[in-house]
């Protein structure tokens, strides 16, 4: 069984245009599979709004499947990140062969920690990204080859936790239903606001922006929007 998912869906594929070739995995976010947090940090509009079930999701073989993996990731960490591992290698192959540049990200549905786990360190030529909502003080630690970027919330200190991303050369991403405004206020900061959904590829965005996403599935639900995680435009 292949752990990280490559070609499968429709973001990660706009980066190949970019030249770029994407692994992600995907896992029961949250508490779905029981037992650890697997997104210790999130909100009520954030798990309104999860896009786990957008997609191939959708399907039960395929949540279940997630579920399995978070249970063996539960379960033996070392024997999981082994595994991880060796998809790492394979993608690093097929990418190869295309012509293109290996890119993972290892939280497409969850916000663990990953820098905790040694991965990356093993492949320090290959970039790694993810979305996170850990404040950034708790993160403090992470590989040169570990790019972050920080998602907003209805959470009250959600501004503050932005300015401190901000300080570390760490953008925002912002959902937003109705368009993309050119402009979000953050605490007293006006920040421009960029197309996020072009591409995945959050490591080349320019820094000191916003990364603007459009709401999507159950994102455009009126939970997640009257939660506040959603910003109206308009």
């Amino acid at each position: 069984m292949n752990y990280l998912s490559v070609g499968e869906d429709t973001k990660t594929i706009k980066g190949e245009k970019f030249g770029y070739l994407t692994g992600i995995l995907y896992m029961a976010p949250a508490q779905v599979a029981g037992g650890r947090n697997m997104c210790p940090f999130s909100t009520a509009g954030c798990r309104a709004a999860c896009l786990y079930t957008a997609g191939r999701g959708g399907f039960n073989s395929v949540q279940q499947g997630r579920i399995r993996k978070t249970l063996e990731f539960q379960a033996d960490p070392k024997k999981f990140c082994e595994l991880i591992v060796k998809d790492i290698k394979s993608l690093i192959i097929k990418a190869a062969n295309k012509g293109l540049t290996p890119a993972v990200r290892l939280n497409g549905t969850t916000d663990i920690e990953w820098e905790k786990y040694g991965i990356m360190e093993q492949f320090p030529d290959i970039q790694f990204y993810d979305y996170t909502k850990w404040p950034c003080g708790k993160r403090m630690s992470l590989p040169k080859n570990y790019h972050l970027t920080y998602s907003f919330s209805e959470k009250p200190r959600a501004g503050l936790d932005s300015v401190g991303w901000k300080m570390r050369g760490v953008n925002t991403a912002v959902v937003f239903w109705g368009g993309l405004p050119k402009t979000f206020l953050i605490n007293t900061t006006d920040l421009p606001v960029i197309d996020g959904d072009l591409s995945d590829l959050r490591f080349n965005d320019p820094k000191g922006v916003v990364i603007g996403l459009k709401a999507k599935g159950a994102a455009r639900g009126v939970v997640a929007v009257d939660t506040g995680f959603v910003q109206k435009v308009g």
